[in-house]
């Protein structure tokens, strides 16, 4: 049932510090004893229950005078009970302040596959050595038409359209991973490529473009299998299927480097990198929690360790 209008001024009127003093007189059974508990003079906690006395109009307490203890009036006794919940709930509230101040709270991050592999280990792993009752939630996507939607933090090898800002973390280089023995040592010209069997990403994100400019160079290679899993491309490049053009971050995440089985080779001329950006909903002001993720990753991005260079 909602609360009429006159109902809800007369309990805006007291404050939760009048029904602190009143749960701190009926725990001690005196106002001098409730006065000295909460650090301040019997006339002002006095003050304070009469202003609550009129706010919910009637008295709160029976006060038989001399030694004996004041009491409770059936008033308030209702008063006490849901005051103290109140005063629970602003408990929590305070606490729950000053977690998310300190950096607790929940964050939402939006990832793919290259990123979850390398970037984001480090990140939740400091997030959580930093803030240990954090609530950190990844979800794991490449849409062609990536959305910010609920999302705290987004990671996308590209800019984004829509209301966004980002912050760029690096340039992906692309290189060949080939079976050993497939390549001569070194780099490899791209023109090479042209009718040599490969594997690949599907079409999405950044790969029409990596493609596009493969074919530009004048290589056509000829695409015997599509998937978007790391591990089975590299399966099929292992089986001699094919080979492939990965990002750098791809071939770290996967542990190429260190396979004997596979040799990683750069290209002549090298092919435009594609870019891994961190984004989030233009004008959003960031929690403390989200701030440091932003900061750790680009530190992170920052320290990773560079493709191999290939004389």
């Amino acid at each position: 049932m909602p609360m009429d209008v006159a109902t809800l001024e007369r309990v805006t009127d007291f404050e939760l510090r009048h029904l602190a003093a009143m749960a701190a007189i009926a725990e001690e059974g005196s106002f001098g004893r409730a006065a000295a508990r909460l650090g301040y003079t019997q006339s002002t906690v006095s003050q304070q229950i009469a202003a609550l006395e009129r706010a919910v109009g009637g008295p709160v307490f029976d006060r038989p005078g001399g030694p004996r203890p004041v009491r409770l009036t059936p008033l308030g006794s209702v008063v006490l009970e849901h005051g103290r919940a109140l005063l629970a709930k602003a408990a929590a509230l305070t606490d729950a302040v000053d977690r998310f101040r300190a950096g607790d709270g929940r964050i939402d991050i939006g990832t793919f596959q290259s990123v979850s592999n390398v970037i984001l280990p480090s990140v939740v792993r400091r997030l959580r050595d930093e803030h240990p009752g954090c609530d950190i939630r990844l979800s794991e996507e490449e849409p062609e038409q990536p959305q910010i939607g609920d999302l705290d933090l987004l990671f996308y090898d590209g800019r984004i359209d829509g209301d966004v800002e980002h912050r760029k973390l690096l340039d992906d280089p692309y290189l060949l991973v080939a079976r050993v023995g497939a390549f001569p040592e070194g780099p490899i010209p791209l023109e090479r490529l042209d009718g040599t069997p490969m594997v690949a990403w599907p079409l999405t994100c950044d790969q029409p473009l990596m493609e596009q400019a493969v074919a530009r160079s004048g290589a056509r290679p000829q695409i015997v299998f599509r998937t978007a899993v790391n591990d089975t491309l590299l399966s099929m490049v292992r089986a001699g299927l094919g080979s492939a053009l990965l990002p750098w971050l791809a071939i770290l995440g996967a542990g190429v480097p260190s396979d004997d089985r596979l040799r990683i080779h750069e290209l002549r001329p090298t092919l435009p990198p594609r870019e891994i950006h961190l984004h989030w909903q233009a004008g959003r002001i960031h929690s403390p929690l989200a701030a440091r993720a932003v900061d750790i990753a680009v530190e992170v991005a920052a320290e990773l360790a560079p493709p191999p260079t290939i004389a």
